[in-house]
């Protein structure tokens, strides 16, 4: 019975260790992860807002989907600036302008109409993936809206979003449920956004 006892007893004292062990580590592990993730999501977003803004130069509004926003970086041209020399800082002391630099032939700055995805991101980008949260075959939410500014003007917004459920949900329940509980208090989306579709914040991030 004393021996029996014994093993019990270390048995017992394994697994306390064990979960003590994993009360420190599991919170640590699942912030790890969650920051991987989150890196990749805010790079995916940043890339989105950056597609936007140049629809929106083009159209004056922005895309209402991805569809339409993949069409036109497949399909539409935009400026691209290619230039040849910089100003000294001695010319920039005199006064000399880049526009003045360029007409009398110190540098050169030629203008060239180039498809929208190669001058954005380069020829290698995968614009299909674009509305993908990376890691999941889920979509990010899009979506378009006009808002009146306080001096009276209509601003076109957009919004592209994902929520913690969405790039989570397969880790840590509670952890998750924590983090959507300080969201919910403290009156923030839970997860990850760019854009708004209810206050004009020019396209900021919410990690911003």
């Amino acid at each position: 019975m004393k021996v029996t006892f014994k093993i019990l007893l270390v048995a017992a004292v394994v697994v306390l260790i064990y979960m003590c062990y994993r009360s420190i580590m599991a919170p640590i592990e699942f912030e790890q992860e969650r920051g991987a993730r989150e890196k990749a999501i805010i790079a995916r977003l940043i890339d989105i807002r950056k597609a936007q803004i140049e629809y929106k130069n083009k159209y004056k509004v922005h895309a209402a989907s991805f569809e339409e926003l993949s069409r036109f970086l497949k399909e539409e041209k935009i400026p691209f600036l290619k230039k040849e020399g910089v100003l000294t800082d001695e010319q920039l002391e005199k006064g000399l302008t880049e526009k003045e630099a360029v007409k009398q032939g110190l540098i050169k700055r030629d203008t060239f109409w180039v498809i929208a995805k190669d001058t954005l991101f380069g020829p290698a980008f995968n614009v299909d993936s674009l509305k993908f949260v990376p890691g999941t075959t889920q979509p990010f939410f899009m979506d378009t809206a006009s808002l009146v500014s306080g001096s009276g003007y209509t601003i076109k917004v957009f919004e592209a979003s994902v929520t913690y459920d969405t790039y989570l949900g397969d880790l840590d329940k509670q952890e998750v449920a924590n983090l959507k509980d300080v969201a919910t208090k403290s009156n923030k989306f839970a997860g990850l956004k760019v854009g708004s579709l209810e206050e004009i914040n020019n396209n900021a991030g919410n990690w911003e």
